[in-house]
């Protein structure tokens, strides 16, 4: 399915995910603007990005607050390209 969503400037979008606490709770991803897991995968990246692309493997400080919208029924956080750490190769 086409991601229906092209971010402006240098904004990077990548998905919430849920993370299962050990204690069992599933703490929902969608009701926080902090992301839960750090290593993402860029869904869409805007034109004015210089180091991160649709498709790269990126690393965020898990505390990292952005933007979170709906793109087709799935939750998404917009953060700027500086707030990544790195990117895997």
């Amino acid at each position: 399915m086409a991601f229906n969503f092209h971010p402006t400037r240098d904004w990077v979008v990548l998905p919430i995910r849920e993370q299962k606490e050990k204690s069992g709770i599933l703490l929902a991803g969608g009701a926080e603007r902090s992301l839960r897991s750090n290593i993402l995968e860029v869904v869409a990246a805007g034109p004015s990005c210089e180091n991160i692309k649709k498709g790269d493997t990126v690393m965020v400080h898990p505390t990292t607050e952005g933007l979170v919208i709906e793109v087709d029924g799935e939750n998404y956080v917009m953060v700027n390209e500086f707030q990544i750490c790195g990117k895997f190769y």
